[in-house]
């Protein structure tokens, strides 16, 4: 007999107050109802969870109860009602019971048993068929469900410390593990202001009390494996040493839109990090675009800098065609291989290793990770201009050091000299301030025994307080 509609959606409703039982205890809300002859003899609700039971689902419970009330397994002129088309397991347990009819709202695309993934009830060798109408109240069963799993993403989210923010992107953890001369894990911080909940990878290491801490900041498109050689050295100095890696970069979160990457909130997150730290004594030992980041940042808290170490930093605000052009290359070409770029920075025709491959290519892999690449030429035209004053007192002091690039990509050494003889004619007279060998040539930014020249450059002994 058929019955009218509205007598289906009275019987779907009290399958959607089980289902909202199901949710309130926190389980997938999934309800079911048998009814007979018009009475609801049996129910259920999605239990699994509670019951440790990975048969306790709501048609399941709700077959059991009517079986009871009858005094009989088999459930012949029975209607089984449940909010969500049932899997391939209650399709089968309804088959059994010998039900008439089985009324489920809300289509499951990745499971569903009825008619979705495949149709239990289709197949006429089987001895028993049960009619299936679909759909009855589809919207309200969906939106119970949707309901649901939105309010579990947020509560999940709310539970880990550093939630991934709609606007940004992250990378896997696991692309950055095993890099070679690379063991430092990362403090992930999420607190300073201006980074909107994104997640900072920090590298963080030794004493907080120590003589000297070393700033280490990384310029595109590198992040702080650039300081890889450098670190071992600080360290057993005794100094502490902080390598964040940009946002956009690295390991951190990146933002989906070039938009949101300037030269002011790349400044001003470095700032929030130094006074969060609560950094003294800092040297700066700043990459490329890094430096000028990081001077920027000196810039504002003079008192907490004793130095710097710049490292093909460039310091007009008019750049020469060719280091433009590696960076439109950054900018424009989706296929601009990261790996290959750095390897010739770093003095390499190809990176030595292919771990060094997956080091470079990690935070760039994936489409849409590009945003800071593509900003990066605009960023560069909004980075201030150089704190000279700055800049000489720590020459004065023989607490400043200006190194070319390991190679003449995207620059050469005499051209770098040249822009910063340019910017500070002072620097003429200061021999110290140039990375030098006995011979005047500029030496490599990965020389064996740099670190350690460093160490002895920068000594706090030396340095003016």
């Amino acid at each position: 007999m058929e019955l009218d509609a509205s007598v289906h959606e009275h019987f779907m409703r009290l399958a959607l107050d089980q289902a909202r039982v199901a949710a309130s205890c926190a389980e997938v809300p999934v309800g079911a109802l048998v009814v007979k002859d018009g009475q609801v003899i049996g129910r259920g609700h999605n239990s699994p969870l509670s019951a440790n039971d990975p048969t306790a689902h709501a048609e399941v419970l709700a077959l059991r109860e009517a079986a009871q009330v009858l005094g009989n397994y088999r459930l012949e002129g029975c209607t089984l009602y449940v909010t969500l088309e049932p899997c391939t397991m209650c399709s089968g347990a309804m088959l059994h019971a010998r039900v008439d009819r089985v009324v489920y709202g809300a289509a499951e695309p990745r499971t569903g048993a009825a008619g979705s993934v495949l149709n239990v009830f289709a197949y006429p060798e089987i001895n028993h068929q049960t009619q299936v109408l679909r759909g009855v109240l589809a919207d309200e069963c969906a939106a119970v469900m949707a309901e649901f799993f939105q309010q579990r993403r947020k509560e999940k989210k709310a539970l880990e410390p550093h939630p991934l923010r709609d606007w940004a992107l992250r990378n896997v953890d696991a692309d950055f593990a095993d890099l070679p001369h690379w063991s430092w894990q990362p403090d992930w911080r999420s607190d300073l202001p201006a980074l909107q909940g994104l997640r900072l990878a920090v590298v963080d290491q030794g004493p907080a009390d120590a003589a000297l801490t070393w700033l280490c900041v990384h310029g595109s498109p590198g992040w702080g494996y650039q300081f890889r050689n450098l670190l071992p050295e600080l360290l057993a100095a005794g100094h502490r040493v902080i390598v964040p890696d940009l946002p956009g970069f690295g390991r951190s979160d990146q933002p989906k839109k070039d938009r949101q990457h300037s030269a002011q909130w790349h400044v001003q997150i470095l700032a929030e990090l130094v006074q969060a730290l609560d950094l003294r004594s800092v040297v700066l030992l700043g990459q490329g675009d890094g430096g000028l980041l990081g001077l920027q940042v000196a810039a504002q808290m003079p008192q907490r800098f004793v130095g710097a170490w710049l490292k093909d930093v460039w310091p007009l605000a008019q750049q020469p065609d060719s280091r433009l052009h590696w960076f439109e290359q950054a900018a424009r070409k989706p296929s601009w291989n990261v790996a290959r770029a750095m390897g010739q920075v770093e003095a390499q025709v190809e990176p030595a290793e292919p771990e060094e491959v997956r080091a470079w290519n990690a935070a760039f892999a994936k489409p849409g990770h590009r945003a800071a690449l593509k900003a990066w030429p605009r960023v560069q035209q909004e980075l201030p201009g150089l704190p000279a004053g700055l800049l000489m007192q720590w020459a004065q002091q023989r607490h400043l050091w200006l190194q070319a690039a390991e190679t003449a990509q995207p620059v050469s050494a005499a051209q770098w000299q040249t822009a910063w003889l340019q910017a500070l004619p002072q620097l003429t007279l200061m021999d110290a301030a140039w990375r030098q060998t006995p011979h005047g040539s500029l030496v490599p930014a990965q020389s064996q025994g740099i670190a350690a020249a460093a160490v002895e450059y920068f000594a706090p002994s030396s340095v003016a307080r």
